[in-house]
């Protein structure tokens, strides 16, 4: 058998920092000292036979009723028993669909569920995670018998449940058993190319996914941008071919961060610009790519302040800047043999004295001067100064910023589509593609010239605001691209409507973790774009 232990620890952890940073005031510095559960995670192995002695589930994803028929763990009599039980329930086996039956043979239960005839890499890993969401509440041993389905796919579909295991219950203290699972074993033809799959890009990718959604779930009282940098830290301490800048607000202010500044003005905790490279073994020339990410720990909308209903919410905010760096912890856990930067640009917008006024003017680290028409329209603000340093300073081969920007793109897209925006059709397709590979996918919408005029300002070079009417999140992603010089190839990705959701059968509630699998694949497959002509 092949097995090993995958364990995710993801309590709250303030890591020492290299940063030396000016001392803040005592209220900033305040510790939550409630602590979040561990996920835990099941021991999962590959083996090429269903255990002799039956325990616990045994999960037989199937295409169709017919596949009872030569379906692994069954005794003849409990092979007749699951017939008769599928047509009494007249259970069809729609794609994910399940039924769980008890008291047939030794089993402490049988699961049937529903599978395509030709399963895609994606619909392998929403298969895994939906077996895994149904099982959450199984402690005892699980059994996955998969014959025949190719060892890529079953690795996939491994992926799927090690990230349906995770549970964003991150602070109930009561009815939570902290005692763990019995082991999965999944039952493959070739369990050790399966098995290589899992090694090699699944156990990063489950754990990537899962500090995303923890950081991003966690209030932002344990959450705000000094302590987004400490866990990032713990997180890829150790890795290979690592590196982390951290730019401090003395250290802003000498580079001419003024937009970044300003949006963390209001907030006893100051703004932070982390800047995580990994390169690896055998990355291609040619400089790296580059992923911004929108980190405001958490939005009150500062002056420009937000109905109190569905407020708390907005401790994701963040999920922008922790999903480009969940997507280089996955690459980076991995080796991934790439060239990636992620940029969290990191600041709290709240109400104060100090904080910027609708009509103030801010200038951006590369000059421009921003006019305030709201300072709700912040997080476009902290990427100006994100994507402007990394063009000018990270010769990139493209940049792409993440970003939960605009309510007006669920208006657009409701939550099955994140909003795409490029002026590049190359970066464009191979996001699109990745997307769709991974079962994230994306629609583009147009970067139109008469957004210009929706951001101009009488007093500045540029509004952040769209104005009444406007198309907000084309007027949005309009003004990042103006602090990105024309050449550089750039898109923006706004996923505002499905950054966060409640639970269901395939995620838990809170954070969906949105674009960190994306990005992983686009970083992996990527091929450099022919620049245009400035």
């Amino acid at each position: 058998m092949i097995r090993h232990r995958l364990c995710s620890h993801l309590a709250i952890a303030l890591a020492s920092s290299a940063l030396v940073v000016t001392a803040a005031p005592v209220a900033a510095q305040q510790v939550n000292r409630t602590v979040a559960h561990d996920q835990v995670q099941r021991d999962l192995g590959f083996v090429a036979s269903v255990p002799s002695a039956p325990a616990g589930t045994l999960v037989l994803p199937l295409a169709d009723a017919a596949g009872i028929a030569t379906a692994p763990g069954l005794a003849d009599a409990d092979r007749a028993a699951v017939t008769r039980a599928v047509s009494a329930a007249r259970f069809t086996f729609p794609a994910n669909g399940r039924l769980s039956l008890r008291g047939i043979g030794a089993w402490e239960q049988i699961l049937l569920v529903g599978r395509s005839a030709e399963p895609t890499a994606a619909d392998a890993q929403q298969l895994g995670i939906v077996i895994a969401r149904a099982l959450q509440s199984e402690n005892g041993p699980i059994t996955l018998a998969v014959p025949g389905m190719a060892a890529d796919l079953v690795g996939e579909m491994a992926i799927g449940f090690g990230l349906g295991q995770y549970r964003s219950d991150l602070f109930q203290t009561r009815n939570r058993s902290e005692s763990g699972a019995g082991p999965i074993s999944i039952v493959a033809d070739d369990p050790a190319a399966a098995n290589g799959l899992w090694q090699a890009r699944g156990q990063a990718l489950v754990r990537a996914m899962a500090w995303t959604r923890t950081i991003s779930n966690e209030p932002a009282n344990a959450v705000y941008p000094e302590s987004f940098v400490a866990r990032a830290r713990a997180a890829f301490e150790g890795l290979p071919g690592v590196s982390i800048e951290v730019l401090d607000v003395p250290a802003m202010e000498r580079l001419g961060m003024g937009a970044i500044l300003g949006v963390g003005r209001g907030s006893e905790r100051p703004p932070r610009m982390m800047i995580v490279r990994y390169r690896g073994q055998g990355a291609p020339e040619g400089g790296p790519l580059v992923l911004a990410g929108k980190g405001i720990t958490f939005d009150t909308g500062g002056i420009s302040i937000k109905p109190s209903s569905g407020m708390g919410n907005m401790r994701m905010d963040m999920s922008g800047a922790a999903s480009v760096v969940g997507a280089v912890l996955s690459l980076a856990g991995s080796r991934a043999p790439v060239d990636v930067i992620a940029i969290a640009a990191l600041a709290e917008n709240m109400p104060d004295g100090r904080s910027i006024r609708p009509g103030d003017v801010l200038t951006a680290y590369n000059g421009m001067t921003i006019e305030i028409d709201s300072t709700d329209a912040e997080g476009r603000l902290v990427l100006a100064d994100a994507v402007s340093y990394a063009d000018a300073t990270m010769r990139p081969s493209a940049i792409v910023d993440v970003a939960t920007l605009t309510g007006a793109i669920r208006t657009a897209l409701g939550d099955d589509f994140a909003g795409l925006f490029s002026r590049q059709d190359a970066l464009a397709d191979q996001l699109l593609a990745a997307g769709m590979a991974v079962g994230e996918p994306l629609w583009r919408l147009p970067l139109h010239a008469s957004y210009a005029g929706d951001t101009s300002s009488n007093y500045a070079d540029i509004r952040n605001g769209g104005g009444d009417g406007s198309p907000g999140a084309g007027a949005g992603a309009h003004f990042i691209g103006e602090f990105i010089r024309r050449e550089t190839p750039w898109a923006h990705l706004d996923i505002a409507n499905v950054a966060w959701a409640g639970a269901s059968d395939t995620r838990p509630g809170g954070s969906t973790a949105y674009s960190v699998r994306l990005l992983d694949r686009f970083v992996r497959d990527w091929r450099p774009a022919e620049r245009p002509a400035p």
